[in-house]
C-alpha cells in the first residue's frame, strides 16, 4: 500500500496578531535568527514559515509546537528528534510549501517563475549537459517555464538526498519538456518525483525515497 507524502501550502503574510502567535512558539535560537533579518518582510516570512512548520509537525506528533526539537545532519538538513517523521520546507515570493511523511526522505521546492532569473542563471552551470541541450532545443517562448520546471525538480531531489552542495548538479537528470511526465532520470537512485500544483506564476515539485508513495494535498494552512 502506498504511503502518503502530505503537502501543505501557506501564504506568508500573517497579520500582526497571527505573527505574534507564531513568534511565541519559536525556539530561542529561531527568535534570534528572526531578529537578525534586516528587512521586515524577510523577518515576517521566516517567522511565518517556521511557526507554521511547527504547527504542522506538532499536529503529526501530537505535542505542543513549541516543544519540537529539531536535529540537523552534517549538511544542514533538519529532522525531528526521536521520530520517524521526515519533512522538508521551501518558500519563495511570499509562498511556502511543506512536505511531511513517515520513514522516507523527502524534499520539496517552490520557485517564483521569473524570466530574468532564467536568463541570468546560465543553465550549463546548474543543469546537466543533457538537460541544457533539452532546454535549448525548446522554442524560446517555452524556455522560461521549462527552466523552472527543471530547477524545482533538481532542487527537490537535492533536498531529499540531504547532501547539500556535495551532490553535483550535473550528476543526475530530470525531465523538463512541456507535456512530459515529471521524472527523475539518470543518476537518481531509489527516489521518485512528482510535480505539484502551485500558485499562479510559480513552479513546484516534490521528491521522496522509493516509488510506493502518493501525494496528499492538504490545501492552505496558516
Amino acid at each position: 500500500m502506498a504511503s502518503a507524502v502530505n503537502i501543505y501550502s501557506a501564504r506568508l503574510e500573517p497579520d500582526a496578531a497571527r505573527l505574534e502567535a507564531l513568534h511565541a512558539i519559536l525556539s530561542p535560537e529561531e527568535r534570534e535568527r528572526a531578529a537578525r533579518f534586516h528587512f521586515p518582510e524577510h523577518q515576517k516570512h521566516f517567522i511565518g514559515c517556521r511557526g507554521i512548520l511547527r504547527e504542522i509537525l506538532g499536529g503529526f506528533l501530537e505535542i505542543p509546537p513549541a516543544e519540537l526539537r529539531f536535529t540537523y545532519n552534517a549538511y544542514g538538513k533538519p529532522g525531528v528528534s526521536d521520530s520517524a517523521i521526515r519533512f522538508n520546507v521551501s518558500h519563495s515570493g511570499g509562498w511556502a510549501m511543506f512536505a511531511v511523511t513517515q520513514a522516507r526522505e523527502v524534499g520539496i521546492d517552490i520557485e517564483r517563475i521569473n524570466e530574468r532569473t532564467a536568463i541570468e542563471l546560465i543553465p550549463a552551470r546548474f543543469f546537466s549537459a543533457w538537460e541544457t541541450a533539452q532546454l535549448c532545443a525548446l522554442p524560446v517562448e517555452q524556455q522560461t517555464q521549462a527552466f523552472f520546471r527543471c530547477w524545482t525538480r533538481k532542487e527537490a531531489y537535492i533536498k531529499a538526498r540531504g547532501l547539500g552542495l556535495s551532490l553535483p548538479l550535473d550528476s543526475f537528470d530530470v525531465s523538463l519538456a512541456p507535456g512530459e511526465p515529471a521524472a527523475l532520470l539518470r543518476g537518481a537512485g531509489n527516489y521518485s518525483l512528482r510535480e505539484l500544483p502551485a500558485p499562479e506564476g510559480f513552479a513546484a515539485a516534490v521528491v521522496a525515497e522509493g516509488t510506493d508513495w502518493e501525494v496528499v494535498l492538504n490545501g492552505l494552512v496558516g
